[in-house]
């Protein structure tokens, strides 16, 4: 199925605008990388500012807060582990007072992010888990990317992303990446 994809830089956002934000863009605007403020962070910062001015209904699932976390973990223990006294190892690192720093970062952007949000839930009882899996198996998808999807088709919501896995997957979809645009 073919997404229909919109150039996040060119779109209009309305009140009426129902949207989840994919993990990748609340960490192109609050993760560790927003502080270089390329050219993405500046593009869906923006977009963020859009979308609150308009009053757009903003939704988070569990899989992209909890994926937003570890990932931004992650991001700064490969940043800090090159300094002396931290340690390779991310779970050892997790465990340090070193890693107290890094964790109050990760939770005062996620209030910032709940801030903005809805929660919603991917409704992973009613979901066709086998079909999921069976599509994973096939190679080519991430799994939390299947449920985001069928969770965005069922609730209807416009997804917003930098993430090209998307392509084809039969979603309307706000973005700056020009493979999904293409």
């Amino acid at each position: 199925m073919k997404t229909n994809a919109v150039e996040i830089s060119n779109y209009v956002f309305r009140a009426t605008d129902q949207l989840l934000l994919d993990t990748n863009i609340w960490l192109l605007i609050f993760g560790p990388a927003a502080k270089a403020v390329g050219r993405r962070t500046r593009i869906y910062s923006k977009a963020l500012g859009d979308m609150l001015a308009s009053n757009c209904r903003i939704y988070i699932e569990v899989l992209i807060l909890s994926e937003y976390v570890n990932r931004y973990a992650r991001l700064k223990h490969n940043l800090l582990r090159t300094k002396p006294g931290i340690s390779q190892d991310f779970k050892l690192f997790r465990k340090s007072s070193d890693f107290v720093a890094v964790a109050s970062d990760i939770v005062g952007d996620v209030r910032q992010i709940l801030k903005h949000c809805s929660r919603v839930d991917s409704e992973f009882a009613a979901l066709d888990v086998g079909a999921l899996v069976g599509e994973f198996e096939k190679g080519g998808s991430d799994l939390n990317d299947l449920v985001l999807t069928e969770l965005c088709k069922s609730r209807n919501l416009t997804l917003v992303t930098d993430d090209a896995d998307f392509k084809d997957r039969g979603l309307t979809v706000l973005t700056a990446n020009k493979i999904l645009l293409s």
